[in-house]
């Protein structure tokens, strides 16, 4: 019932609407939220819950990435909250081998206002300054708490008219903190037409510093944000014109990464089949070991398990995303699965169609017995 309601834009859109609106009027709404789309897309409200799924998961050789997914407010109470909480999972991540990553959001640190002057380049106020230092501070107490408990930490990406200055941070830690291995991370969204380029670069400059960078590659969260902005402030679109083009600057960033492997570590998140077996084709091609530590795939919880479950089988490095948090903080998060999920084609149906071709396998083996 979830995926053919998250199949529908026509229901989708309006349902996010009227839940932020609750959400914004404080109406409660954990009672239908949390037995529905929380319990399919999160781990729990807490670490404490999380820890048993996460147990699920490590029984099939899945692993596990505590993703703290509350949206974090702009005063300094909440983002200090926020901070805690994340340092938090790395210490968790620390004991427990099914726990491989830490992640966050760079913009649970840092107002997307300044992010997006700081990206654009203009002149900062002393105040907008002082700010933009603390969130550069908060990155780094959660890279070298990384870097110390020996730990990799995973930077979101995020949209591309405030992403310069996230990228510029995560070089900077990357230089810090990548000697010996990739510990930091940064992410590229590859629906944008400029970051084949990026990563070439990232490269180049990871030779001259003398590191070695950690690449995540996903296809991108904001499309059609994206696009709209583009157009409504008369700019070029940051993003390819069409799913084939994305598709290929994918698997070509996926072909440079596992072809400069002795430099780079490679961090796959997709829920595309081929895209998993490009990328395993690539790794036989290059005789690179199933399970080096430097080449990993990664799903969301409660999606691609036919991925995520039949590359564990095969020995590959599997991670699922796993945001928790309480019920009422995750609900953006969740809203944008849905609308992401809305956005790129075929997926929600994609999901759906197994499900539905799985129970009726499943009421026949019952029929035969």
């Amino acid at each position: 019932m979830l995926f053919r309601a998250m199949s529908k834009p026509w229901l989708v859109k309006p349902g996010s609407i009227i839940v932020t609106a609750a959400l914004k009027a404080k109406i409660p709404l954990g009672w239908l939220i949390r037995p529905t789309i929380f319990s399919h897309f999160c781990g729990g409200e807490n670490i404490d819950e999380s820890i048993e799924v996460i147990d699920k998961l490590a029984k099939f050789n899945v692993k596990s990435i505590l993703d703290y997914s509350v949206e974090a407010k702009e005063d300094e109470e909440d983002i200090n909250e926020v901070l805690k909480e994340t340092l938090k999972t790395i210490e968790v991540a620390s004991d427990n081998p099914n726990i491989p990553f830490a992640v966050f959001k760079p913009t649970a640190f840092a107002s997307k206002a300044l992010l997006t002057k700081a990206s654009a380049g203009s002149t900062l106020l002393p105040s907008e300054q002082e700010e933009l230092e603390k969130f550069r501070e908060r990155i780094h107490t959660l890279c070298l708490a990384a870097s110390q408990k020996n730990i990799p930490i995973l930077i979101d990406a995020e949209e591309s008219f405030y992403q310069e200055i996230i990228d510029k941070v995560a070089a900077e830690m990357m230089a810090l903190f990548n000697r010996k291995k990739a510990i930091v991370y940064n992410t590229l969204q590859m629906y944008r037409h400029d970051r084949t380029d990026f990563l070439v670069r990232c490269l180049d400059e990871a030779k001259r510093g003398g590191y070695f960078p950690g690449i995540k590659l996903v296809r991108g969260a904001y499309l059609e944000r994206e696009r709209l902005r583009a157009k409504k402030m008369g700019y070029p679109s940051p993003v390819h014109p069409d799913k084939e083009s994305t598709d290929r600057a994918y698997d070509n960033a996926l072909t440079f990464c596992i072809e400069n492997i002795d430099r780079i570590s490679v961090f796959n998140g997709t829920h595309n089949e081929e895209s998993c077996l490009h990328m395993i084709g690539e790794m036989k091609k290059h005789s690179i070991a199933n399970d080096d530590q430097r080449a990993f795939y990664s799903q969301l919880y409660g999606m691609s398990d036919h991925i995520s479950f039949n590359l564990s089988r095969l020995g590959y490095n599997v991670a699922k995303y796993l945001p928790y948090g309480p019920v009422t903080q995750v609900l953006p998060y969740l809203i944008r699965r849905a609308e992401e999920n809305k956005a790129v084609a075929g997926q929600t149906g994609r999901e759906l169609t197994l499900l539905k071709t799985e129970m009726k396998r499943r009421k026949q083996i019952k029929k035969e017995v």
